[in-house]
């Protein structure tokens, strides 16, 4: 299969792991070799339940019987979609909150940046050094990164960027700025939390001059810090929150939030203001209700936060420099580059999947799903400790 598989679908890098799945459940994924591998990783952040959860297994099943896609988004009242924004509505601390359901994170991003200029009537957007919201050419265009966005120029104009966790940068938000945009807990950059009040300084620089925060909650949303929603941990509610991963069982879903009287300026002036096709799939929004009802009724929010304090007991080792992120989004920062890529690499020969991250090449990406037990935690640090020990033997 591998074979096919580098003739046939396109690449997103040159040698990538090339794993042949047959099936996955829970915690682990199985491959055609006959290993059964432990899954640290969760699609990244996306599988919030694990693969194949019965509840996300089950709404899929029982949806499907009934209707796939009948008509574009926002045209017909279809109950997964009307269900499950309100039930997220209820769920935030958004004031009447309305929900825009897409198909992915990148392209949820886009559409929080056309609600912000629609909005705001301005065009610049702020953003982070060392961000990552995504690859579409608007995604791509907040990031500074310019190995990344130089093959792809000339992107969207009128974007600047701030330091996170710097204070002093605040101040290039003005009257000029339409949209701050960050990501709650800088992903790609290495987990990094935002420390002394920043995201409250930011969101009352915004209040006054007239920008909008937007958050981006892609990846530490929908529990995986401990919180539903990672912007709960610091006193603050952006005004506009973008959604996905985790949100949607294993399936491709994204979604922007903002208050009505924000989201309904993309009905009209013009019509249409952000439109998509698939969006709001009644399968695929039959799949994020069943998820978030099983996070939202559980304990697995409040687990989290045991599982990261059994990680970080555990994972201690002269090779392992801190452990960064919060809840299950968290990374290990070895010693350098090379170490970090050949505990990766052995990791999956010693069937345990791990992961790298984008800008912090050293780091080991550990999110894997809020349903791991203790036992599967305390046998994937068995194996990163063996191989972090034979690296530091020789």
């Amino acid at each position: 299969m591998n074979k096919d598989f580098l003739t046939y679908q396109a690449q997103t890098t040159p040698h990538p792991l090339g794993l042949e799945v047959t099936n996955a459940k829970g915690s682990y994924i199985n491959t055609t070799d006959g290993k059964t591998h432990l899954d640290f990783v969760a699609g990244v952040s996306a599988c919030s339940l694990g693969h194949c959860h019965p509840k996300v297994i089950e709404a899929i099943k029982q949806q499907s019987e009934k209707y796939l896609h009948v008509m574009v988004y926002g045209e017909y009242a279809q109950s997964p979609a009307v269900e499950y924004t309100k039930l997220l509505s209820e769920n935030l601390k958004i004031p009447n909150a309305k929900t825009y359901l897409v198909n992915s994170g990148t392209e949820a991003i886009e559409g929080a940046l056309k609600l912000a200029r629609r909005y705001t009537g301005r065009k610049e957007i702020i953003a982070a050094h060392r961000a990552y919201h995504g690859n579409t050419m608007g995604s791509l265009s907040l990031m500074d990164f310019e190995e990344r966005k130089k093959p792809f120029e000339p992107l969207l104009p009128e974007v600047s960027f701030l330091t996170y966790n710097d204070e002093a940068s605040i101040k290039n938000i003005t009257t000029k700025t339409a949209a701050v945009i960050l990501e709650t807990i800088q992903g790609g950059a290495g987990f990094i939390q935002p420390k002394n009040n920043f995201l409250l300084l930011v969101k009352q620089r915004c209040e006054a001059v007239g920008a909008l925060l937007i958050l981006d909650e892609i990846q530490p949303g929908f529990g995986r810090t401990g919180k539903l929603f990672a912007y709960e941990h610091f006193g603050i509610v952006p005004d506009i929150l973008v959604i996905g991963k985790g949100m949607g069982g294993g399936l491709p879903i994204g979604a922007f939030v903002a208050s009505a009287e924000l989201m309904d300026t993309l009905s009209d002036n013009p019509k249409m203001g952000h439109i998509t096709t698939f969006g709001g799939n009644p399968m695929i929004a039959a799949a994020a209700l069943a998820t978030l009802k099983v996070i939202t009724s559980t304990k697995l929010i409040e687990e989290t936060l045991q599982k990261e304090k059994l990680f970080k007991k555990l994972l201690v080792h002269p090779l392992i420099e801190e452990v960064r992120g919060k809840g299950l989004m968290l990374a290990p920062i070895v010693s350098s580059e090379e170490i970090a890529n050949q505990v990766i690499l052995e990791a999956k020969e010693n069937e345990l999947i791990l992961f790298w991250l984008l800008f912090e090449k050293r780091a080991l990406r550990i999110t894997p799903p809020l349903t791991i037990s203790e036992e599967e935690i305390k046998k994937g640090c068995k194996i990163i400790l063996s191989i972090l020990d034979k690296i530091y033997k020789n």
